[in-house]
């Protein structure tokens, strides 16, 4: 689009923004704006302070049976090392979330990260079982504020379909990033045990805190931000609540998300106990089904260009709950054996990252204005959700059986929410051409 072109579509929607503020409220029109050039090194900086929780939780895994051994525990206890986490981080991001709104970006991501190295060095001398997983549900807490200020500082500068392609393109270093993290954790525990992969894990948190200070630019000017307090906060996550769409489209990323942490937890005891592979090869098929993740994310990124969010949703649920079918007849029935087994589980796995942006981008758009407090809403139901799913895999007897049926159930749960919730399956919902109306103060105004 040329220069020209791009100030007479400004023009166009400041003047229906006008209109908007004359009534209070605000119009965005996401679909005339044109498409926005985004740094690689944002990309990554942003993907990476994303992603510091999942490496968190992907670069223990493969010492999950040696953690066992070693502090004379059960396969559900340790588990819980994972499940509490996620736990932690949903209660994390539920606070993180307003305190972002209030204090700008950067305060609480720095603060975050530097309780995640400290809290890290504790984990490495953790004595038994109960003071490891205190620890890590604490580290999840404070690890939430890198996860919701990421999403926020997105929000601030994009929106629509924007921001679901740049959404998409933050999956490629959030999913590279553990992708490689069971391997580094592997190869650093076969040094220094598993107590060595924390003191791994404090080194990262400190490479990130100093990218983030040094890199990351504040995006949410003081005149923008929202007043302090608890009323405040309970206010802005009220208002989420009565918007029934906003919900369903929040709902999304928690089911789905709930496959893949399923898969997380379950896999090292399927896998390495049921099939007999070795922590290695254990890593590498990480790694490749970690593989799927990336690809899909980046081929959304590319198709988000030509169809939009909705019809991405519509084909990316059904074709989840088509995956997650599949690997539940092939587990029960025997048929094809490991390879049958794994296939199936690439693509079950796959196909969530396709759902997780666009959901994630329709449910913030409407609210620029509390980007914070929306993306803590997102972040902490996506991982209560998949905290509270993934350990009926453990509680479902851990093999490979509870695995796939909890995948399945999760699956089924997403594609329900948006037939019920959204109106992604309804006649006409691809038409992208639509004013975003949000409600707001006049003194609020962005």
């Amino acid at each position: 689009m040329s220069r020209g072109r791009r100030s007479k579509a400004r023009q166009a929607i400041e003047s229906i923004r006008s209109v908007g503020r004359a009534r209070g409220t605000i119009v965005r029109v996401s679909e005339l704006t044109p498409p926005v050039r985004v740094r690689p090194r944002f990309v990554a900086l942003v993907g990476t302070l994303a992603a510091v929780p999942a490496i968190t939780t992907d670069m223990f895994l493969p010492q999950l049976p040696d953690i066992a051994r070693d502090l004379g525990t059960t396969t559900w206890a340790v588990q819980l090392t994972v499940t509490m986490m996620l736990v932690g981080g949903a209660v994390g991001q539920l606070v993180n979330g307003p305190l972002s709104d209030t204090l700008g970006r950067r305060r609480p991501a720095l603060w975050g990260l530097t309780i995640h190295v400290v809290l890290s060095l504790a984990c490495a001398a953790a004595p038994s079982i109960g003071v490891l997983v205190a620890l890590r549900t604490a580290q999840g807490f404070f690890n939430a504020a890198a996860s919701v200020v990421a999403l926020a500082v997105i929000r601030d500068r994009f929106s629509g379909p924007t921001a679901s392609r740049l959404l998409s393109r933050l999956m490629l270093v959030i999913g590279v990033a553990p992708l490689f993290a069971p391997t580094i954790g592997t190869w650093v525990g076969g040094i220094g045990g598993w107590r060595g992969v924390f003191v791994a894990l404090a080194v990262f948190g400190a490479a990130v805190w100093v990218g983030v200070w040094r890199f990351l630019r504040e995006s949410l000017p003081v005149e923008r931000r929202r007043a302090r307090g608890i009323r405040v906060a309970l206010s802005g996550y009220w208002t989420l609540l009565r918007d029934r769409r906003f919900v369903a489209y929040a709902l999304v990323p928690g089911t789905s998300f709930g496959v893949t942490m399923s898969y997380v937890v379950g896999s090292p005891f399927v896998l390495q106990t049921e099939y007999g592979m070795s922590q290695s090869q254990f890593a590498v098929t990480f790694a490749v089904v970690g593989l799927g993740l990336v690809i899909a994310s980046q081929v959304n990124a590319a198709l988000v260009k030509h169809y939009p969010p909705e019809a991405m949703l519509r084909f990316a649920s059904s074709a989840l709950l088509l995956a997650t079918g599949t690997l539940l007849v092939v587990v029960v029935t025997g048929w094809g054996g490991l390879p049958a087994f794994l296939v199936a589980l690439w693509f079950a796995t796959s196909f969530v990252f396709v759902l997780h942006p666009n959901a994630t981008a329709l449910a913030l758009e409407p609210y620029g204005s509390m980007a914070g407090t929306a993306a803590a809403f997102l972040g902490a139901s996506s991982a209560l959700l998949a905290g509270l799913i993934s350990p009926l895999v453990g509680l479902l007897g851990g093999d490979r059986y509870a695995m796939v049926w909890v995948m399945f159930g999760a699956g089924l749960a997403a594609f329900t929410v948006l037939l019920a919730g959204t109106p992604v399956f309804r006649r006409g919902a691809a038409r992208r051409l639509r004013l975003e109306v949000e409600r707001v103060e006049p003194e609020r105004e962005e």
